[in-house]
């Protein structure tokens, strides 16, 4: 399985937010599945890392603005590298080439790639697959967003969602047999 995880740039090695990306993706490489990223720094690193030391394919989808913009290279953990030149490109092909995607904490740019998978999967521009929202922060965000706009969000598209707490949890979702 091809997965998709998005996530924040800012944790480092050894900080828990790093620690838990990098356990994601140890158990997806374990598993043979193939992880992609943003490819660049943070939890991008650290979910790639996992998976190329347990023995899985990591895929760095990277982008000419954002190294314009950082100036960052992709990680030493990129295995193979999907290019492309803007951000918008980059945001399409995670979330196109992916048969599933986790979202572990993170800031606007994690926010805003959740939204747009969560919305082609509502209207349809893409097939239904697994969004696991990995934390408590996500789970507050998405039901604070709902109580204030509730009449927007139909409860069929509600379910497009999943929620776990952590990412060994996140892992047995998508391991499960209602999501193959």
């Amino acid at each position: 399985m091809r997965v998709t995880v998005f996530g924040g740039s800012s944790p480092k090695p050894g900080e828990p937010a790093y620690q838990d990306a990098l356990s994601l993706g140890r158990l997806l490489g374990k598993a043979g599945h193939t992880a992609l990223t943003g490819g660049y720094i943070g939890t991008m690193e650290a979910v790639l890392r996992g998976t190329a030391e347990a023995g899985g394919h990591a895929i760095g989808v990277t982008c000419e603005e954002i190294e314009a913009w950082r100036k960052v290279k992709p990680n030493p953990w990129v295995q193979e590298e999907m290019r492309y030149a803007s951000m918008r490109e980059r945001l399409f092909a995670l979330i196109e080439n992916c048969d599933a995607a986790m979202a572990l904490p993170g800031g606007v740019g994690t926010l805003a790639e959740i939204a747009v998978m969560w919305n082609h999967m509502q209207t349809e521009s893409i097939p239904t697959r697994p969004l696991i929202l990995i934390g408590e922060g996500w789970r507050q965000t998405i039901q604070l967003f709902l109580l204030s706009l509730d009449e927007y969000t139909s409860a069929e598209h509600r379910k497009l969602l999943s929620y776990a707490p952590d990412v060994e949890t996140a892992f047995s979702q998508l391991e499960s047999p209602n999501n193959s």
